[in-house]
Parts: structure tokens; C-alpha cells; sequence
């Protein structure tokens, strides 16, 4: 799913192996591997065409008909209650106005007022100005400030780069630790056929009724300390838990069609009821057409990951899957080998429900936030069996797909504790002289030194699939694909893996070097020879965990000896 041609990178904020919002951004794009290639490395992207050859049958494997539920009512507090950072901005923003005695109305708008209405912290903070650009703005208050002797911690000014989606101009500042940025009140029009408006100069309730959503339309004044609701419902809608565009929502969607995936985004994100009228027209021909038009795949794929790495993601892409935009959305190119089935979106969403629920009987704190990223997605494109992650930043492939088979060629004797004969899958000849009581271990060691931090989520979708040859089926869907047992299977291949010892074998080191092996083969220069003995090195150190480098250069000695003589 997710197309194969032009790659779209899937952006995490994230990096390979730790999450963390600090630290740099990692890129992640699917990978594809054909029937007819060793491995085509062909990103799977975020394709813009709809296949009119796929139709749509409501799902019965969607677990969670997110767009059948009615919402109850919201507890939404009467006034916002800042922070004593909060108060601390608003004042010296306040104070600003007073010293150079502007008549500009300083309202903060949009995501920081829904949150704080809903009793929950927020800290970005966007302010839009009423009479003129947030650059000017920015430098009245860095005056200001000077004059009181505090210093602006940082200040920026980020071009409008249309582009990218970004319409305005938008300056920023530190106080008290925290970014703010300005922007001015706008009103937009839209071209046919672009989502990139023409901006100009807006009141408050022109900037309110160009929002996606009425709970998104919501200002704090700061200057009256008020709530403004220029639609005249986003309050109630907030109250009421609906989703619904400030105008007709077929509208809305045709000058933005991203605001599709947003208003599903923040349905699936507060359990609250897509408005009826709005699920008509997400789900008609035009503004899906729009929505394959106007939008660029990396702006698809950072939606849907923030879906995916949210707090409802199996809600989130049943919505997708319910208003018929499956295949907007995730669509394979022209002449797929082998075919794609057209009730593969139903296996991917009920894949993405198991492992959704698979991690909770497991429990969360098992698997950090970029694990689970990876779960859900290596679920949602189980069907696809070749896919795999790759960071093209560290050039590092991630085969969560790629690993399944040798997993579960493993898990038999991880589950018995006993070394049988794995002969299903071809491991390669530098396991050829392991012995036979040694060669679960290696060959898990081995496995687990390829994947990573990876290893349990591989771990998780092998679950999935176990014992091999099984295929996501009707049968057991509904069993609920039985998720106790395969809990306990996960746990039980967890613990053998640890008691081996290999819980973290891949910053295992080497007991020799190249050097090493050159010297014991009688070699000048390095090659392929010196690779293959490196992992032969390696098999007997996995199957020796006590041996030495003494040790293991004698049984090189001995080893290569025996060879030479046989030759």
C-alpha cells in the first residue's frame, strides 16, 4: 500500500533508535521488494491516483466503527486557566502594547485553546495580530524587553514558502523557555486547481471560518481575558464532541483536501462523532479526486503518520477505510507483482487492530515509541510481505518484513528449548560448522544483530503469523486472532531469548579483528575471504560465550588447517 513510485518519507520525530523530540529528525521511507528482483528498493510513497478498478465494500474486520459512534458530552472547563509561564508571556506582550501605546488585538488561536478548554496542557502557542505582521511585532518586543533589561532568547522569522503549505510569513521568539510564534489574522482564496491560496489581510472572523475545523477556530483574546467563538459553535461543538468544518464542509475540503486527514486525524485523536454531512463529503468522488490532486505524498504521509503515532491509530485508519479514501491515501503503482487482492485494506486494518491490541496485553513499556510506530506499521503492511523500512539517512534497512521468515523458523525451538533442525530457511554457509547444540543460539544471535532495537517488534508481527503459513482469515478475525495465546507466545520466545543472553548481543564485539584473520590465513590484502571468516569468527564466539580470543584464533588455526588439507 503506500505507492511504490516517487518516494515519500514517512517523517518521525524520531531518530533510528531513541525517540526523543531533541533530537534530530529521521526519515523513514517503506521499502518494497518485487516477486521478480532480489530486493527493489523502491520507496513505497503515498500515491496520488485512485484505482477506479477497486470498489468499496464495507468492512466487517473493522473492529472499531469509529464513524457509527455517537460522542457523549465533553467536559470542557468555563475559562482558560493559565500557567505562571503563560501569565508571565501574556504580560510582557501586554506590556508591549502599552509602551508603544499599539491598538493590536493579541488573540492566541486555534490547537492551544482547544487544549486548554479541554483541561489539557499545551505549549505551542500561536498568536495572530489583527493589524500587522508578526515581524514587526516581534521587534517592538525585543525593544521593549531591552528597555526592562531582559534579553528575547532566540528570534527567527520563517518565510512563507508556499510550497510546503506554509501561507504566511511567521515570526518567533523564546520567553520564559518557550517558542511563540506571530502571525497576522488572514483571509484566503483558493485557486481551482492548487491548495496554495492568495492571502491577504483578515478580521477575526475571517481567520476563524478559514480553519479546518469549528474546534480549531476557538481565540483567546489576551487583551480581555475572553474565549471568542466567531463560528458561533466551536464551543458547543468541543462540548458535544463533533468534528465539523466552520463552512459547508464539501467546500472546505475542495480549497484544502488535507483537511480530510486532519478532521480524522483529531476525530480519532478525542473520540469525537465525524459531523454526518462531513463524512458525505470526504467520501465523494470530488474531493477524493481533489485529495489525489492537490496534496503531495510527503504531506499524506506526515498526516497519516501522526495517526499512526498517536493515541487511536486503529480508529484513525478505520475512518480511512470507512469513508472509502483507503485507496487514496495508501495505493500500490501500475503492474504490482504478485497482485494485490482489493480486500487488502480489510487484512491491513484488522493486521493494525491485532497488533494494536497485541502491544496492550503485552504491555506498552516493553516497546519505546518508535517500536510501536514500527509494529503498526509492519502490521498495516503485513499483507505486503516484501516491505520493509529503510533510513536512508544512516542507509540502514530495517527489515522487519525481511526477518519474519527466519523468525519463524526460530520460534519452535525458542518455544521447546531445544535445537531441531532449521532447515526451512537458508542462513548461509558461515553456519555450517556450528555445532548442532549451538546453533540456536547463533543463529538467534545472529538474527537479533541484524534487526536491533527492532528485534521485538519483528518479534510481535512473527506472533501474528505463527505457526507459518498462517493467513489473516475470517475465521480468525473472529477469534480475535486468538491474542492471549499468541501474548504468551511472545513472552515465553522474549524470556528464551534473554536467558541466552542476547538481549542486546548486537553490541557484542568482536573477540578478533581483520588483522587477526590475516595473519592466521596468511593473507597480504583483505577480501571476501576475510568477510566470510569475520562471521565465522563471530558463529563460534555466539556458540562460545566464555571462549577467549586465544581460544577462538586456535580454532581458526585448527579450522583453516583442516580446510587446506581437504582442498
Amino acid at each position: 500500500m503506500l505507492s511504490l513510485n516517487n518516494a515519500i518519507k514517512l517523517k518521525a520525530k524520531a531518530p533510528l533508535l531513541l525517540h526523543s523530540f531533541t533530537l534530530p529528525t529521521t526519515k523513514i521511507t517503506l521499502v518494497f521488494r518485487s516477486v521478480s528482483t532480489p530486493l527493489n528498493e523502491t520507496a513505497l510513497s503515498l500515491n496520488t491516483t485512485t484505482p477506479n478498478t477497486i470498489p468499496f465494500f464495507p468492512s466487517p474486520f473493522l473492529s472499531c466503527r469509529a464513524a457509527m459512534t455517537t460522542a457523549a458530552c465533553v467536559q470542557v472547563k468555563e475559562q482558560i486557566e493559565l500557567t505562571e509561564t503563560e501569565k508571565k508571556i501574556f504580560d510582557r506582550l501586554l506590556n508591549t502594547l502599552r509602551h508603544f501605546n499599539l491598538q493590536t488585538q493579541l488573540r492566541v488561536a486555534g490547537g492551544w485553546v482547544r487544549d486548554k478548554l479541554l483541561g489539557k496542557e499545551c505549549y505551542d502557542i500561536d498568536i495572530a495580530l489583527d493589524n500587522m505582521l508578526g515581524s514587526e511585532f516581534v521587534d517592538k518586543v525585543q525593544e521593549y524587553l531591552s528597555t526592562t533589561g531582559e534579553v528575547a532568547q532566540g528570534l527567527a522569522v520563517i518565510p512563507s514558502n508556499p510550497e510546503q503549505s506554509k501561507h504566511l510569513e511567521t515570526a518567533r521568539m523564546r520567553l520564559f523557555d518557550l517558542w511563540i510564534d506571530f502571525v497576522n489574522l488572514r483571509c484566503e482564496d483558493y485557486s481551482e486547481n492548487s491548495r496554495i491560496p492568495t492571502m491577504k489581510f483578515g478580521t477575526a472572523e475571517d481567520d476563524a471560518y478559514r480553519r479546518d475545523l469549528t474546534i480549531n477556530s476557538l481565540f483567546y483574546n489576551i487583551n480581555t481575558n475572553l474565549v471568542e467563538d466567531f463560528t458561533k459553535r466551536g464551543l458547543e461543538d468541543l462540548k458535544f464532541g463533533r468534528i465539523v468544518t466552520p463552512l459547508p464542509p464539501k467546500a472546505t475540503f475542495l480549497d484544502d483536501p488535507l483537511r480530510v486527514l486532519r478532521a480524522i486525524r483529531f476525530g480519532a485523536r478525542f473520540d469525537f462523532t465525524l459531523d454526518e454531512e462531513l463524512k458525505k463529503a470526504a467520501a465523494c468522488d470530488d474531493v477524493k479526486t481533489a485529495l489525489a490532486a492537490k496534496i503531495s505524498r510527503e504531506r499524506i504521509g506526515t498526516e497519516i503518520d501522526l495517526m499512526i503515532s498517536g493515541n487511536q491509530p486503529v480508529k484513525a485508519i478505520d475512518y480511512v477505510c470507512d469513508l472509502t479514501l483507503f485507496w487514496v491515501v495508501f495505493s500500490l503503482p501500475p503492474k504490482v507483482e504478485p497482485a494485490v487482492s482489493e480486500e487488502c485494506y480489510r487484512l491491513s486494518a484488522a493486521y493494525l487492530d491485532a497488533s494494536w491490541k497485541l502491544i496492550q496485553l503485552i504491555g506498552c513499556s516493553n516497546f519505546g515509541d518508535e517500536q510501536r510506530r514500527l509494529c503498526l506499521y509492519s502490521a498495516l503492511f503485513l499483507p505486503l510481505r516484501s516491505a520493509a523500512y529503510k533510513d536512508r539517512k544512516d542507509k540502514k534497512v530495517m527489515n522487519i518484513h525481511k526477518s519474519l521468515e527466519k523468525f519463524l523458523s526460530l520460534i519452535p525451538s525458542l518455544l521447546s528449548n531445544e535445537d531441531i533442525q532449521l532447515t526451512e530457511v537458508d542462513w548461509g554457509r558461515e553456519f555450517d560448522d556450528v555445532p548442532f547444540t549451538s546453533k540456536l543460539r547463533v543463529l538467534t544471535g545472529f538474527l537479533l544483530r541484524e534487526i536491533k532495537d527492532f528485534w521485538r517488534v519483528a518479534l510481535l508481527i512473527s506472533t501474528l503469523l505463527y505457526p507459518t503459513g498462517t493467513e489473516c482469515s475470517q475465521d480468525i478475525i473472529d477469534k480475535h486472532f486468538q491474542l492471549d495465546k499468541r501474548k504468551n507466545i511472545f513472552v515465553s520466545v522474549d524470556n528464551a531469548i534473554v536467558k541466552l543472553g542476547l538481549e542486546e548481543v548486537w553490541d557484542l564485539k568482536p573477540l578478533v579483528n581483520g588483522k587477526d584473520i590475516m595473519n592466521v590465513l596468511q593473507l597480504k590484502v583483505g577480501g571476501p575471504l576475510v568477510r566470510e571468516w569475520q562471521q565465522k569468527a563471530l558463529s563460534w564466539q555466539l556458540a562460545h560465550p566464555s571462549g577467549t580470543a586465544e581460544e577462538c584464533l586456535d580454532w581458526m588455526k585448527e579450522t583453516h588447517s583442516k580446510r587446506i588439507k581437504m582442498e
